[in-house]
């Protein structure tokens, strides 16, 4: 869509104009309502899903309906002008762009608020959004839908927070050695009484996902609960909106004091924060809360020097607490998952049952995220109560196809290495590029080194040239080193299968 386009106002004025000249709109004009346009329209949102994420989409694009097709342009309708504003600064190229690949002869989209739109005459009802299976509790889009007509209730302050999913505790999570030091500090902060000095503040989470930094949030906030401090929990989407109300409301003020006269905020996502003034509220927030010595809980899916969006005093700030990283789920873990998730199968379908062979080889197969784990389960379930057949390594292997299909090798950047082995040993990058020597930081270098030179194809020279201008026989010194050292040291070995397998996922 280009910087000039339509307003409300133009649309229907143009409406208008159709109504005169029926007849030959007819021709260049599709009601939504075809079948081959709401087809088309529900390919562009499952794209759309499947690229964003099931949260991102539900909070932005859950609401978003295709009104018509007109001429070469598809007509798009939000509920709120918040929702407009934010599609048309951070998705509108990307839904062009998937629009004039589904949709038939469409070059150009038109976005609008639909309280302007159903003013407009008509001659069909915008297509009713398809149904969605939500993953967890993001922007309330019903509210947002009302946000432009109504005041919030001043005893809100502009603030109502996230809710907690019940079966996301501390009993039902489930440790291995991937996760054992996140879980052990969300636990130790929890159950910390009210008014003891604070261990790690900020505590920051951070992991790819589905590997379980939501659920140790969820478990923190109702462990806190029971203690009686004063909590809040909110997902980054939330904490923008709760904002966005505020200001619209003319309740900052309220929201403000609130929001800092908490014992403990727990945010999740913080990797979506987006606005100049929004990030800027968190960062006042962020820094009144940790001075006043109340406790800040945050999850991301990168560590806080490579949130880029962020202002650099908030990422320093972040990164000055406990920074903690949940890796990739190892195998005996993914076998603790796959079983509690078949015993809970059980209670609803008894006869449902999985012999240990397939159970080990599903956990052998499928290494991405527990959400797989949880696909995995779900299609092994189908095919026993769907078939009544015996679910053996061939059908279990049918089952889960799609889950263990071959994935195309990523590309590794030495600046990935470099930014991974350094939050790895608690070093900086620029400790791994600057001269020094000490043994704190030369294993790092090495060590970051040795997985340039492994998978990537950049040359000795040029690798050096990358850590600080170093002479390549610098960089061949350092891969002879560590590939001594892992055969010897089974600590380090495992630290480079680690590092290895983080950075080709």
């Amino acid at each position: 869509m280009s910087h000039s386009h339509r307003s409300p106002l133009d649309l229907a004025a143009g409406a208008s104009q159709k109504s005169n000249a029926h007849a030959k709109d007819e021709m260049h004009s599709t009601p939504s309502s075809s079948p081959s346009f709401a087809d088309a329209w529900d390919r562009v949102k499952r794209r759309l899903r499947a690229e964003l994420g099931e949260d991102v989409f539900s909070s932005w694009f859950g609401r978003l309906e295709l009104v018509e097709v007109a001429s070469d342009t598809a007509h798009l309708s939000v509920p709120t002008r918040f929702l407009k504003s934010w599609i048309q600064a951070h998705y509108i190229d990307r839904v062009r762009q998937l629009a004039a690949e589904e949709l038939t002869g469409v070059r150009d989209i038109e976005l609008s608020v639909r309280s302007a739109l159903q003013k407009m005459p008509s001659r069909s009802k915008p297509m009713a959004d398809t149904p969605s299976s939500v993953a967890r509790p993001t922007i309330d889009s019903l509210a947002m839908e009302h946000l432009e007509e109504r005041t919030l209730p001043t005893e809100a302050d502009g603030l109502s927070g996230s809710p907690l999913d019940r079966r996301l505790t501390f009993a039902s999570f489930l440790v291995g050695r991937s996760n054992a030091l996140a879980h052990a500090a969300a636990e130790r902060i929890a159950r910390i009484e009210r008014g003891s000095p604070l261990l790690y503040n900020p505590l920051y989470i951070h992991s790819s996902v589905g590997l379980g930094k939501t659920h140790l949030l969820h478990a923190i906030g109702h462990e806190v609960m029971q203690s009686q401090c004063r909590m809040i929990y909110l997902t980054a989407d939330r904490f923008m909106y709760d904002f966005v109300t505020a200001l619209k409301a003319q309740t900052a003020l309220a929201f403000k004091e609130r929001l800092r006269g908490i014992d403990i905020l727990i945010i999740d996502d913080v990797q979506f924060l987006q606005g100049k003034s929004i990030q800027q509220e968190f960062s006042h927030t962020l820094n009144a809360l940790i001075d006043a010595g109340r406790q800040v809980v945050v999850a991301a899916d990168r560590p806080p020097s490579d949130l880029e969006s962020l202002d650099e005093r908030v990422r320093s700030r972040l990164a000055g607490g406990l920074v903690v990283e949940m890796g990739s789920l190892d195998e005996a873990l993914r076998v603790k998952i796959i079983e509690s998730r078949i015993a809970a199968a059980k209670q609803h379908h008894p006869s449902f049952s999985v012999s240990t062979e397939v159970l080990n080889h599903v956990a052998h197969q499928v290494t991405t995220n527990g959400r797989d784990l949880d696909g995995a389960v779900n299609r092994l379930l189908a095919h026993s109560t769907l078939t009544g057949g015996v679910l053996s390594l061939e059908a279990a292997d049918a089952a889960i196809r799609d889950l263990v299909r071959a994935r195309e090798p990523r590309k590794v950047k030495i600046e990935d290495i470099q930014k991974l082995v350094a939050t790895h040993y608690n070093v900086s990058r620029a400790d791994i590029l600057s001269s020094r020597r000490s043994a704190g930081v030369v294993k790092p270098r090495q060590v970051a080194m040795y997985l340039s030179k492994v998978l990537t194809l950049r040359s000795l020279p040029e690798i050096g040239r990358r850590f600080g201008g170093r002479d390549h026989t610098t960089v061949l010194h350092a891969v002879r080193k560590i590939e001594a050292a892992v055969g010897a040291d089974n600590g380090l070995r495992e630290d480079v299968e680690l590092l290895k397998r983080m950075l080709q996922d």
